[in-house]
């Protein structure tokens, strides 16, 4: 079925949401997966939020020759010109995605966290990491990153060099997280209650745990209600991934690999 056909068949959404994809060449069943949504969901939708971590690593802008990275740019830009704005907020693996890579692919970068309104929603959008305030050790490596005199000395080094280094710090991660309760690795609620109330918003979307659920919280008597997306894999056991729509009539979905409603 082709895309245009794929967009009479289907009513058209006013959003989807995506996050989590860690896309990289040793993963090519996901990838491909990620490039099949790209091509026959995304353009039943007026607006696509990649949400962070879309890839696993990136070291700057200047390395759009990775084949990889090249096919990324140049199916985002595709789905633009058939008409589906496409917006994208960094994460704690793509950070320094920036406006070369956002111009090639014709899409916005957000920042985290982004509120916005969508069917009658007044959304939160945030990848997720920043309110996973009980861990100490990453929040404090986080704020070091983000310092733009840390990110400007990191992008003078030589590609390969920050190559290197992504990769031992992704070591590090792996390894940190094995000694790490699963309270510490999710977000704190009391920041997310602070999130909603600093912004308003009722609806709040988010990634980076890796916890796919809709949590609800009662926050003075009105229920706030939170979405976490699901990362994508599908190149190691089982395959999981999920995405979330908004319909026009404000009616928010959980969408399987295939594109089948499940519950949330």
């Amino acid at each position: 079925m082709t895309v245009q056909a794929s967009k009479q068949a289907q009513p058209e959404m006013a959003a989807l949401f995506v996050s989590d994809l860690h896309l990289q060449e040793d993963m090519p069943r996901t990838m491909q997966a990620f490039f099949t949504f790209l091509q026959e969901q995304a353009p039943c939708a007026a607006q696509l939020y990649l949400l962070g971590d879309i890839f696993e690593a990136w070291v700057g802008d200047d390395d759009m020759n990775d084949p990889c990275h090249r096919r990324m740019a140049d199916a985002i830009r595709h789905l633009g010109e058939q008409g589906t704005e496409v917006f994208w907020m960094a994460g704690n693996r793509d950070f320094l995605v920036g406006e070369h890579f956002a111009q090639a692919a014709g899409m916005t970068l957000l920042a985290d966290p982004f509120v916005t309104t969508i069917a009658g929603h007044s959304l939160v959008l945030t990848h997720g990491d920043a309110w996973c305030t009980d861990d100490t050790a990453y929040m404090e490596f986080r704020a070091q990153v983000r310092q733009p005199e840390w990110q400007k000395n990191f992008l003078a080094l030589p590609l390969e060099q920050r190559k290197k280094i992504a990769e031992d710090l992704r070591a590090g991660s792996r390894e940190a997280q094995k000694g790490k309760s699963y309270a510490i690795t999710d977000v704190n609620e009391q920041a997310i209650t602070d999130l909603f109330d600093r912004t308003a918003a009722t609806v709040m979307i988010h990634g980076h745990t890796h916890r796919p659920a809709m949590h609800r919280h009662l926050i003075r008597e009105t229920t706030h209600l939170r979405y976490v997306l699901s990362d994508w894999d599908l190149d190691h056991g089982t395959p999981r991934g999920d995405w979330l729509s908004i319909d026009h009539n404000g009616t928010i979905h959980r969408h399987d690999l295939h594109g089948d409603d499940i519950e949330n």
